[in-house]
Parts: structure tokens; C-alpha cells; sequence
């Protein structure tokens, strides 16, 4: 081997770890962001769709704005693929809460708003960071829905949506009633642990888009377990 090989190797070696260390740091930026994004605005928009839904709606064209404007620059294009991803959960959130929150029927299709533009991006290769979250994210309410369904708490969903915050207590003891008997907390175990199984697997890939969906679903588990302590105190 000559010397100008080996003085190019030495040089060239070092630079390999850095790269790795980066690609690593951002793959757990992208699933950290992810679960903030799936859980922060739960209890944002809450409120704010109760108040106010058209500010909530409008606020949907300000982070596809701001999405796009990051996706411009290099630097940070995942950021903006990952928060057009997140717009389309804050317009089916600002919709469904601020409309139609009194028919459970149709939360899932309107959660799903956004799903054959996402079906669309991933088919051609375009967006799949922010489109992988919407998906992750939309399986997460999917099961949340069917443990609703299966453990018939749908009619306390009507219930809650009808009655004014002094009256939610008793709705929300007989719906605990529900969940605490051994159907109720056997298919919460059993969906939790699904959910648990989804959003550790993709952990495994280097893709950045896989560690976006695990971040959405693995939020579904923070949201649901806070709900239901949230229920219990009050």
C-alpha cells in the first residue's frame, strides 16, 4: 500500500463516527418531536376548539405555511415534511372537536381527512417523514376508537360532549365502571400492549420516517393513560 493511500484512509476514518453519531441524534429528534406533536396539541387544542373553533381551523394554514417554508431550506426540510404531516391531525382535531364532536361515528372519518394525500405522497416517494407520523398517529386513534366500541363507552362520549364541566363527574365514574371490569381491562392491557409491540419495532430501522410513526403511536399510550388519570381524580 502506498503512503498516499494509507494518509487518506487516516484522514477519511475519523469522519465516520461523527456522521453516525449525527444520523443517530436525529433519528431520536424526529421520534422526540413526534410525540410532542401528537401530545402537546391534545391539550392545547382542547380548549381552544371548545372556545374558539374557527381560530383552531385558521391555525391550520399557518403550520402548512410554516411547514413548507422549512422545507425549502436543506437544513430544515425534515422538520417541514414532519409539520405538514402534523397539519393534517390539527385539521381533522380542529374539525371533528369544534363541530362534531357529538356524533363518535364520525371521528374516525374525519381523523382520516388526510390519509389519501398521504397514501399519495408515500406511493411516490414525497413527504414520507411527515406522512409515516399521520399514519402512526392515525393508528393510534384507530384503536383507541375500537376499545371504545368494544367496551361500549360510546354513549358516555355522547354524554360528555352534551353536559356543562360541573356535571362530567358521575358520566365519568360510570364510564370508569366500564373500563375497570374484566373486559374493560383486559382489552386495555392487551390494546396497550399492541400499541407498545407497533412503536418499538420501527426503532429498529435507520429510516427516519419509521421513527416518526413510532413516535406518533408510542404518544397514543401517553395520551390515553393520561386521560384515564385524568377521569380517576376527577
Amino acid at each position: 500500500m502506498y503512503p498516499v493511500e494509507s494518509l487518506a484512509e487516516a484522514s477519511e476514518a475519523p469522519s465516520n463516527p461523527p456522521i453516525r453519531r449525527s444520523e443517530t441524534l436525529q433519528r431520536w429528534l424526529i421520534f422526540a418531536a413526534s410525540i410532542v406533536l401528537v401530545s402537546v396539541p391534545v391539550f392545547m387544542q382542547a380548549p381552544l376548539v371548545r372556545l374558539v373553533p374557527w381560530i383552531s381551523l385558521g391555525l391550520t394554514m399557518g403550520w402548512l405555511l410554516l411547514g413548507l417554508k422549512l422545507l425549502k431550506r436543506p437544513a430544515t426540510q425534515r422538520w417541514g415534511d414532519l409539520l405538514i404531516g402534523f397539519t393534517w391531525t390539527w385539521l381533522a382535531g380542529s374539525v371533528y372537536w369544534g363541530w362534531l364532536r357529538w356524533e363518535p361515528l364520525l371521528h374516525l372519518p374525519v381523523e382520516a381527512i388526510g390519509l389519501p394525500f398521504a397514501i399519495w405522497g408515500v406511493s411516490r416517494n414525497i413527504g414520507k417523514v411527515g406522512n409515516f407520523f399521520y399514519f402512526g398517529s392515525l393508528l393510534g386513534t384507530v384503536v383507541t376508537d375500537v376499545y371504545f366500541y368494544l367496551v361500549d363507552l360510546i354513549p358516555y362520549w355522547r354524554q360528555l360532549m352534551q353536559v356543562e364541566s360541573d356535571a362530567v363527574q358521575p358520566i365519568f365514574q360510570s364510564a370508569l365502571a366500564q373500563i375497570q371490569t374484566p373486559w374493560g381491562a383486559g382489552w386495555a392491557i392487551s390494546l396497550a400492549l399492541l400499541l407498545l409491540t407497533v412503536s418499538v419495532l420501527p426503532l429498529f430501522s435507520r429510516q427516519l420516517h419509521w421513527w416518526g410513526f413510532s413516535g406518533a403511536v408510542l404518544s397514543t399510550i401517553l395520551v390515553d393513560g393520561l386521560f384515564w388519570l385524568a377521569a380517576i381524580v376527577a
